[in-house]
């Protein structure tokens, strides 16, 4: 019924509209005779402007043609239904700037969130006995140039090859990581334990172990000969003197990121294999398998 009575609205406010123009237009018709005799029969006027009667039906010819157009182009075209299209669709793009602002926002109050967990994680010295003396701590990242990692909290580039050696090299481990890295992933992965570090103490994710701490994710991970840490740029940073061997995928190639693996100090790690690949029909950019070893 509302429909029905909006069309019932439009279609008589149109019939107004040209009722007046028609109405106009027999004004206009009706009046330029009647200026036509004033000119011709009358006489008036002919003293200050000849065929001033002309001017004046012209001018009136174009405001009627003004109206016209009004009518016929302007209110047909881009009337009150024109008006509120363009209305939801400036609302729906605001709505979309705000969304990504509040998605940008909550990233970054997460981040920092997180950031300042780990740099009070950073304070307290790591337990002597979290660390098994048989035990190899990893750290496994694939890096490009200048250390980037990632942006927008994802991988900037497919190279199967490494995804390959990664599941290769981390199968029947655990594989410690935070909740970032645990939801750019999306789901606990295959034939292997599962460890995220959050500062959250509600969090949960179904087929993972969480802890609040990297001592804890170790303590979890300590009848694992050989556990991985597998990011993000933070759990890095935080985990690099609990490592003593690098797993490191070079990706020769320069990218726009957001987050960066820690420096690699030359006096600290040595390097003990490399091998180099070209880029092929798979894999779209040169590559370097590296590992490191703490000196």
């Amino acid at each position: 019924m509302q429909d029905q009575h909006e069309l019932y609205e439009k279609a008589r406010k149109r019939a107004k509209q040209k009722k007046r123009l028609y109405l106009h237009f027999i004004i206009f018709v009706v009046g330029s005779i009647f200026l036509f005799i004033l000119d011709r029969y009358l006489k008036v006027g002919n003293d200050f402007l000849k065929d001033w009667f002309i001017w004046a039906i012209v001018l009136w010819f174009f405001f009627w043609v003004l109206h016209f157009v009004n009518v016929f182009i302007t209110k047909r075209f881009l009337g009150k239904e024109w008006e509120r299209k363009q209305t939801e669709k400036l609302v729906a793009l605001q709505e979309k700037k705000i969304e990504k602002i509040k998605k940008r926002l909550e990233k970054e109050a997460n981040f920092k969130a997180e950031s300042e967990f780990y740099t009070e994680q950073k304070k307290v010295e790591p337990a002597k006995s979290v660390v098994k003396s048989n035990q190899t701590i990893t750290l496994i990242a694939a890096i490009a140039n200048n250390n980037a990692l990632g942006k927008d909290n994802d991988l900037i580039w497919h190279l199967p090859a490494d995804l390959k050696r990664f599941k290769a090299t981390t199968s029947g481990h655990h594989i410690i990581m935070g909740r970032n890295t645990y939801e750019s992933i999306g789901k606990p992965l295959p034939n292997r334990t599962s460890v995220i570090i959050t500062r959250n103490p509600e969090y949960k994710a179904e087929g993972c172990i969480v802890v609040n701490s990297l001592d804890e994710a170790l303590e979890v991970a300590k009848n694992d000969d050989s556990p991985y840490i597998i990011g993000g740029a933070q759990i890095y940073k935080l985990a690099l003197h609990y490592a003593n061997r690098l797993d490191i995928t070079e990706v020769h190639h320069s990218f726009d990121a957001d987050v960066y693996f820690p420096e690699i100090n030359p006096k600290i790690w040595e390097e003990t294999s490399r091998e180099k690949f070209l880029a092929d029909d798979k894999n779209e950019y040169d590559y370097s398998f590296v590992t490191y070893r703490k000196r």
